[in-house]
């Protein structure tokens, strides 16, 4: 079992259980795990690493998990000779069962556990770009656990689950929000504080981070050791959190490596707040319309302690910005040279190592991780139904919102 005290990374104080932030500096907390090092259980999915996921008990249906495997076809036209690909996703024939095809499968399944385990088990409130939000309306499903989710109109084509809705009442609330992501969450803050309602916490949420750092793991299982570079695309860069974070425990284990892993976090321009903040180049205008929303976070943990910047500064990372047109070509050289249909977040990571490649930021031998953080949309419609998740109202403001969910009551 998980077993952990929650410290705050500026100044190590103990804080309580569930905690979201240190009170003394607001800097992220972290799990400081009894285990030191990595042993995986017999346990399915990521469930494998339960020494490192802050819950004691497990979900058994949700059991996605990274899948590392070594290229081949990329690795051939990027003149790459050890570079490692993270899966994410659903590829059957890779083992690859991931049921929402992203990645934020590792982060739904340890949140919506440690919610069970706080007892209170109050309606949590998600707002997501889509992908986050699935994952959580699939792990809700499996568990009953009430669920509201506030997710932008143009992200709706992204609500669906392979698993049957319920009939009559079910545990997911649905809204959609005229605006962007950055009002879905707006509007969730101003709910969440409630009563009967409760925030899941974003990148401040230590189950969401460790769960995503299991990508680390499972690629330090593979290889017998740490990646020299991990590449990333990133919206709040909580990923990019997640594998450092889990980098420092395999560090502190002994048995994978002293060196991090550069990371080399990637952001769709020109909406990309964490590539002008890294590079110090002047921003321009966001545009409503790019490769894939899902990478915007207007707000990003940058800047506080236990950040995204802490996480490039500790090792020596690289932040790139992808135009549309460069992660289009990216996305078609992957699925080409793989053989799997991907999203369109993962192929401005696939953008960002050619790019590395082509400048000699990484080397032909250097043993690379890039996190496919989704993909196999195609494949998992040969097996599955899609079952599309509908929302019961369109708002523009909270107080829309609470009147909606008070005449629910």
């Amino acid at each position: 079992m998980g077993q952990y005290l929650l410290r705050c990374v500026s100044d190590r104080s103990v804080q309580p259980a569930y905690s979201l932030s240190c009170p003394h500096d607001n800097s992220l907390l972290r799990a400081d795990y009894q285990a030191r090092q990595m042993e995986p259980k017999s346990l399915p999915g990521i469930w494998r690493f339960l020494d490192w996921l802050p819950v004691h008990g497990i979900i058994a249906e949700a059991e996605g998990a990274p899948v590392t495997y070594r290229s081949q076809g990329l690795a051939g036209e990027l003149g790459l000779e050890n570079l490692y690909i993270s899966f994410n996703g659903y590829w059957p024939e890779r083992g690859a069962r991931m049921p929402t095809c992203s990645f934020k499968d590792l982060e739904a399944a340890p949140t919506m556990q440690m919610l069970l385990e706080c007892g209170e088990c109050p309606t949590l409130v998600v707002a997501s770009a889509g992908n986050t939000a699935r994952a959580f309306a699939h792990v809700s499903a499996l568990t009953g656990q009430p669920l509201l989710l506030f997710v932008p109109e143009k992200a709706l084509a992204r609500m669906w689950t392979t698993v049957p809705p319920r009939t009559g009442k079910g545990p997911v609330t649905l809204i959609a929000v005229q605006g962007d992501y950055y009002d879905a969450i707006q509007i969730a803050e101003n709910v969440q504080s409630l009563p009967g309602f409760g925030a899941e916490g974003g990148a401040r949420n230590i189950a969401r981070r460790d769960g995503m750092g299991t990508v680390m793991l499972d690629a330090a299982l593979t290889l017998g050791r740490m990646p020299d570079h991990y590449f990333q695309a990133v919206g709040s860069g909580t990923g990019g959190i997640s594998a450092w974070e889990a980098a420092l425990r395999l560090k502190e284990d002994g048995r994978y490596g002293s060196l991090l892993p550069r990371l080399h976090l990637a952001q769709n321009i020109p909406n990309a707040p964490i590539y002008y903040a890294w590079t110090g180049k002047e921003p321009q205008a966001p545009c409503s319309d790019m490769f894939d929303d899902v990478l915007f976070n207007r707000k990003p943990p940058y800047a506080i302690p236990g950040g995204v910047k802490d996480a490039l500064r500790e090792t020596q990372g690289e932040v790139y910005g992808i135009t549309d047109q460069e992660a289009v070509a990216a996305k078609k050289l992957f699925e080409s040279s793989e053989e799997i249909d991907i999203l369109n977040a993962p192929a401005v990571a696939v953008a960002a190592l050619e790019q590395a490649a082509i400048a000699g930021s990484v080397h032909p031998k250097d043993i690379i991780l890039l996190n496919i953080t989704g993909g196999g949309v195609a494949r998992i419609k040969e097996e599955h139904t899609l079952h599309r998740l509908m929302p019961q109202i369109t708002v523009s403001h909270w107080e829309d919102a609470v009147q909606f969910l008070e005449g629910k009551k």
